[in-house]
């Protein structure tokens, strides 16, 4: 169906890429000229760097207390000493283990995404926390970056539509969000020194729209640099990133954290908006912000201005936080481990997992039916909380699927377990702790000291350790192959006499994990060989997967139903149980492309992912889904795809214009089955005929609806100028030409069932 408008346009229109001016509070600025008046040089410049591991210094005689950070991105970090990275072994520092950001973009639900960042706010303040280091909101640009599963999406309109109310949502509870990694953190291969070549175009509409929504829509307190480099310079140290486009342009007036590690020079970091140093060394007064920053503004070579700007954006976020000032009484208590929070998270969990595949109506299992099931693989009794890098957590508790299915069905059904295939352990170590172990490969084991290397060689140490991890995993795939023969019989002929069959496979955090990237994109452990097996006496088993980022799935046209979750929370067990069995109807979406192989992706084509020094993102825009469009490469799960035990119906789209400038679009979606359920309907702009290369089509609004059998739903939704727009490098500006859009509305990025023509003259 095809409907049609005409509204107008001008150059330059769309989002204004002149100064942005900022709305300071005079009373505000005047509380932080005062403090900044009594502070001695050396007061301030202990105001700007680490103190402790996790703590800026203090002030104690002007009532200026330490800023106090923590991880991550699903929940708060356990407690660590102040300058060494090895846990206190608390018994006080559980807390709610939350769904990963993969798992809620899949969601595609804002309110969720409100919902647990007040969670994660709450639990940070409650912990006794000033800033928490999330969300992460990088674009994911290849499917093999360990850190994938801290992301959102590939798309940057879904990315800030769900970043946005997470960060209001952290923030109300007198907690700053800090969202990271400013900016195009795309691979952790040489993460400290990669240098990463984007042209403008690139940047500013793909890897900078959520930062941008962050600052002016979030009004987020404090944004991290990020380790990479950008055209030649260092993210933390990088004026055009920090001072011309984050202050100038966008006009954010908070506080700049780095990296922990992501400054290496004083100078350079003195005279860009960096604010605050962290990193994972205990010689804190040797930081580049520290002594060193103290002896150039002694030499002249550095202005104490420069430490005053840095000490003004402390002061201002500290004032929002209610750390100083008058208002001290009043800041939030916060609280962890509550029943709301649990609560939260599981609702969240049932939201994100993603049924792509379920041929004949295979899901869902009628329990009543069942006597004996046979439960497959290692991730059905795998917990993951305790792993991935700097988002790992002391979890209060974490539920498994296999957990999950025992407790769903209770005692009258005989649940079998099945390991299925091998996986070697890796326990973890504080004798060389990969923290400080990803900057530098001088340490001292004995008393945990770091050493640190001669500025320049940052990469030398994440080179040895990477060279490790492969002799590792090369090593570990013959004992692999050894004993998966015995588990595979196992698992085979447990199925044979089963009622039902579940297999559970994926990844875990010894895959996904910050500090290095996927060597591929399959399944590890030789999953495909016993799914491959198990598809032979079984064609009914349904395959489930708990993973971060997506895998080749050679086996799926045989397959009749397949469950992806990414990292769901403490309740990932009660949510995929009740997916399983009817309770809950999934409704998540993929928030990015599932390749059918990884040489399909533009970063496989071009080689410019994974390797050291220097990287050029050559393919531009056309990563994800727009890739994938433009080469006319069929994925095996498209961006957007997700499918329901019940189903919707699209119509009567119409269009209008409002105000000459932006277009207003309605249309109904029915739910036309026999279930209760939600649909996620997304709107795509394609240009026809378009005056520069663009996307063929770009998402730009989405909207979830919940409906009961039978009703329906008339959906209202708003383009914007904006929308129509793409980034003029000569005029530095983004603009809306004049000519045809079609207006695409569908359940998935392939799936359009609504189609209409605006012009814009």
């Amino acid at each position: 169906m095809e409907t049609a408008l005409v509204c107008s346009t001008r150059k330059g229109c769309g989002i204004s890429m002149k100064k942005k001016e900022k709305n300071y509070d005079k009373k505000t600025e005047k509380e932080i000229e005062k403090l900044l008046k009594k502070l001695t040089l050396d007061e301030k410049i202990s105001m700007i760097h680490g103190a402790t591991l996790f703590k800026s210094g203090a002030v104690n005689r002007l009532g200026i207390p330490e800023i106090v950070t923590s991880d991550g991105p699903m929940g708060v970090r356990a407690e660590f000493m102040d300058d060494r990275w090895i846990p206190l072994d608390n018994k006080d520092d559980m807390v709610s283990y939350l769904p990963s950001n993969s798992a809620l973009a899949s969601s595609w639900n804002p309110d969720l995404a409100y919902a647990i960042g007040h969670v994660l706010g709450e639990e940070a303040r409650g912990r006794g926390k000033d800033v928490i280091l999330a969300p992460g909101i990088n674009i994911k640009r290849d499917p093999r970056c360990g850190r994938n599963f801290e992301y959102m999406s590939e798309d940057p309109k879904l990315t800030a539509a769900m970043a946005v109310p997470f960060i209001k949502g952290v923030q109300e509870n007198d907690v700053a969000a800090c969202v990271k990694h400013f900016a195009a953190n795309v691979q952790e291969t040489d993460r400290l020194m990669v240098d990463e070549e984007i042209d403008d175009r690139t940047l500013y509409e793909l890897y900078l729209p959520a930062f941008k929504a962050a600052v002016q829509e979030g009004n987020v307190y404090s944004v991290m640099g990020a380790y990479n480099k950008i055209n030649g310079t260092h993210c933390c140290e990088n004026k055009k990133l920090l001072d011309f486009i984050l202050r100038m342009e966008w006009g954010f007036d908070g506080a700049v954290i780095s990296d922990w590690g992501g400054v290496h020079k004083t100078k350079e970091a003195a005279q860009c908006s960096m604010d605050l140093e962290m990193s994972v060394f205990p010689d804190f007064e040797e930081y580049y912000l520290a002594k060193p920053l103290k002896d150039a503004i002694a030499k002249g070579e550095v202005s104490e201005d420069m430490v005053d700007a840095k000490v003004r954006n402390l002061l201002r976020m500290m004032l929002r936080l209610k750390m100083i000032g008058n208002r001290k009484d009043t800041r939030k208590a916060g609280a962890y481990n509550t029943i709301a929070h649990r609560e939260a998270a599981l609702h969240t969990a049932r939201e994100s997992m993603v049924l792509l595949k379920n041929e004949n109506h295979t899901l869902p299992l009628d329990a009543k039916k069942i006597k004996k099931l046979v439960v497959i693989g290692a991730n059905a009794a795998k917990l993951h909380s305790d792993g991935g890098g700097s988002a790992e957590i002391k979890a209060l508790y974490e539920i498994c699927p296999l957990a999950g299915l025992k407790m769903y069905l209770g005692g009258n059904t005989r649940v079998e377990y099945v390991k299925g295939y091998y996986v070697p352990e890796n326990p973890k170590t504080f004798e060389q702790n990969w923290q400080a172990a990803s900057l530098d490969d001088l340490k001292d084991t004995n008393v945990g000291q770091v050493v640190k290397a001669q500025d320049g060689n940052e990469s030398e140490g994440l080179r040895k350790t990477e060279e490790e991890r492969l002799a590792r995993i090369e090593k570990e795939q013959e004992e692999i192959h050894e004993k998966n023969q015995k588990l595979f019989a196992q698992a085979v002929e447990a199925a044979k006499d089963a009622d039902a069959v579940i297999f559970v496979g994926g990844l875990n955090h010894n895959i996904d994990s910050e500090g290095f990237d996927r060597i591929d994109m399959k399944l590890p452990y030789e999953q495909d060989i016993l799914i491959e097996e198990l598809l032979k006496v079984r064609k009914d088993t349904i395959l489930t997967f708990v993973g971060g980022s997506p895998v080749e799935m050679p086996w799926r046209d045989k397959a009749r139903a397949i469950l992806w979750s990414y990292y769901a929370g403490m309740e990932t067990g009660n949510a995929f149980a009740e997916i399983i069995f009817g309770e809950v109807n999934p409704s998540a979406k993929l928030a990015e492309t599932f390749p059918a192989r990884y040489e399909d992706c533009a970063t496989a084509k071009n080689g410019q992912f994974g390797t050291w020094g220097k990287i050029r993102l050559e393919e531009g825009l056309y990563c994800g889904y727009r890739h994938f469009d433009r080469q006319h490469i069929a994925p095996a799960f498209c961006f957007g795809h997700g499918l329901s035990y019940t189903q919707f119906e699209y119509s009567a789209l119409t269009l209008k214009a409002e105000k000459g400038k932006n277009v207003k679009l309605t249309f109904t979606v029915k739910n036309t089955g026999k279930r209760a359920g939600a649909e996620i309907a997304q709107v795509y702009i394609a240009p026809i005929a378009p005056k520069e290369d663009r996307p063929d089509k770009e998402l730009k609004t989405f909207t979830k609806v919940f409906l009961t059998p039978g009703r329906s739903k008339k959906i209202s939704l708003l383009l914007k100028q904006e929308d129509f727009a793409y980034f003029d490098v000569q005029l530095h500006d983004f603009i809306a030409d004049a000519g045809d859009y079609e207006i695409l509305v569908g359940a998935s990025c392939e799936d359009i069932r609504l189609r209409g023509i605006a012009t814009l003259v």
